[in-house]
């Protein structure tokens, strides 16, 4: 097992000094989804939820997280993003949405917690404006599918696509 790189000496959590390590690119995706009923999804698909537009929304949602992250996860590191990108699926078979982010830096440091901030926040969105419609939406499965860069190098989930 990997030693955590946020504890010191005595386990007191601390922001990681990074200052020694190199600006190399870094990249990471992440997943999540939210199951509805089919009436919901009915809804965000024929654009009639009354708030407006879920998945454009949710969107924007997911990229203002991912360049907020450091605000929201105390110990993660200011980053300039290069890019982020969030898709919002309609998948009929869970029935309900599928998002994903992918973002990428150039820095000392991984994007990993953007990536997962952004697709966190998108879903929490989705579930805010149609939750009059079906408030028995679940907010599901939200991992980490790939990273890439730094010196703990590539990961791949298992069953990422």
């Amino acid at each position: 097992m990997a030693e955590l790189t946020h504890l010191d000496a005595a386990g007191a959590a601390n922001m990681v000094d990074v200052s020694d390590k190199a600006a190399t690119t870094r990249t990471a995706r992440a997943v999540g989804t939210v199951v509805m009923r089919p009436e919901t999804l009915a809804l965000i698909r024929e654009g009639d939820a009354k708030k407006g537009d879920v998945i454009g929304t949710a969107r924007l949602a997911g990229i203002m997280a991912a360049k907020r992250t450091h605000e929201l996860i105390p110990l993660c590191h200011p980053l300039l993003i290069a890019k982020v990108r969030v898709d919002c699926d309609v998948d009929e078979a869970l029935p309900g949405l599928r998002v994903t982010a992918e973002v990428k830096v150039l820095g000392p440091t991984g994007v990993e917690m953007e990536a997962l901030t952004a697709v966190s926040v998108a879903c929490l969105t989705i579930y805010d404006m149609v939750k009059a419609a079906d408030r028995g939406m679940r907010i599901e499965g939200i991992r980490l599918l790939a990273k890439d860069g730094g010196r703990s190098g590539a990961y791949l989930a298992e069953d990422a696509v």
